[in-house]
């Protein structure tokens, strides 16, 4: 993510929702819960996260990095500056951190809000969602880009609706287990709306950590093994002060550490920093490459979807050739939605959106 969870090509946009905060301050809370995976380096089961350095985790954390001493500022950070968003409500309840947490992968929160709130109004549970036509979740996906999320959030409600009598399951397993649900999404859902202990790596998060803990300044281009342990060592030991810990970092990327015009003078963590105190490195791993549109045949599935989602009957060929008037671009296109499963061809040759 970058300055305003605008999209990158290195990750995925999103905004946490977590209970609200304990009364008790980080360093007060009782553990009540193992670590999540092997213990880190230093891990000494002190309350409210490890006392030890995360040297060892992977190999990648500088050598004077002490998890405890970076979650407490973050933390209090994090209860002045916190957002205030839909799905961070208590009345979102977990299937809305799950619409929110699709909605926001690559997309920035000023566009995910209205869909966020007319999607929610319209199917408030998973059974209301999953008694559409896969279609109608296209359609309400509206320009958020990426429709094929539309469709597996579709499938997961099915799935919810089927498999768990239209609760979404807190188990992480079982969350992993629906469709379109993976690493991220399943650990981001268990943290956020369940309070549970598990790392969540987003763009965001990885970049705070990278910079605060092992001193470059962007994360791989994909998540990597030492990224996990990283994470892991960072985690407080404490369930609820892990989950929030998760928000917290996230947000501290979204909102001071970004991408771009880091605002180190606003980071709690600045005096702590290996990147900032190494004079700040630039990076030296291979070119960072943002996303185009214009010109690519995402645009003229956007075009072409965009046609399809206003009209409620089926529409001819004709009237989707004059969205773009490159003819191998337009069946390229064209023939991507279909295979994708975004759009049905009828035997009269025209086209809808998908029924089942």
């Amino acid at each position: 993510m970058t300055s305003t969870d605008a999209p990158t090509a290195s990750g995925a946009p999103s905004i946490p929702t977590v209970p609200p905060a304990p009364a008790a301050s980080p360093s007060s809370a009782v553990p009540s819960s193992p670590p999540a995976g092997p213990p880190a380096a230093g891990d000494t089961g002190a309350a409210g996260g490890t006392t030890g350095t995360a040297a060892g985790a992977g190999g990648t954390a500088g050598p004077d990095v002490v998890p405890a001493e970076l979650h407490g500022p973050v933390l209090a950070w994090f209860d002045r500056h916190a957002r205030d968003l839909p799905w961070r409500r208590p009345e979102a309840g977990a299937w809305g951190v799950m619409v929110s947490e699709f909605m926001l992968q690559q997309t920035p929160v000023v566009r995910v809000l209205p869909v966020y709130e007319q999607w929610l109004a319209r199917w408030p549970r998973p059974a209301d969602l999953a008694a559409e036509a896969p279609g109608e979740a296209v359609r309400a996906w509206g320009r958020l880009g990426y429709p094929r999320r539309a469709l597996r959030l579709h499938a997961a409600a099915v799935a919810i609706t089927e498999r768990h009598g239209g609760d979404v399951p807190s188990d992480h397993a079982q969350l992993l287990a629906l469709p379109g649900i993976g690493e991220y999404t399943a650990a981001a859902v268990a943290s956020f709306a369940y309070g549970q202990r598990h790392p969540v790596l987003d763009t965001n998060v990885r970049r705070v950590f990278a910079r605060a803990a092992t001193g470059v300044q962007y994360p791989p281009n994909a998540t990597t093994a030492a990224e996990r342990r990283l994470a892991r060592a960072l985690l407080p030991e404490d369930e609820s002060t892990a989950a929030r810990w998760a928000a917290a970092s996230m947000e501290l990327g979204a909102l001071v550490c970004t991408a771009k015009n880091e605002d180190c003078g606003r980071c709690p963590i600045a005096a702590r920093c290996v990147w900032r105190l190494a004079g700040k490195p630039a990076h030296d791993g291979p070119p960072r490459r943002g996303q185009t549109y214009a010109g690519t045949d995402r645009q003229v599935r956007g075009r072409l979807l965009a046609v399809l989602r206003e009209s409620r009957e089926p529409v001819a060929q004709a009237a989707l050739d004059r969205v773009w008037d490159e003819p191998v671009q337009r069946a390229r296109a064209l023939d991507g939605l279909v295979a994708d499963g975004l759009v049905e061809p009828l035997d009269d040759g025209r086209y809808r959106l998908p029924l089942s």
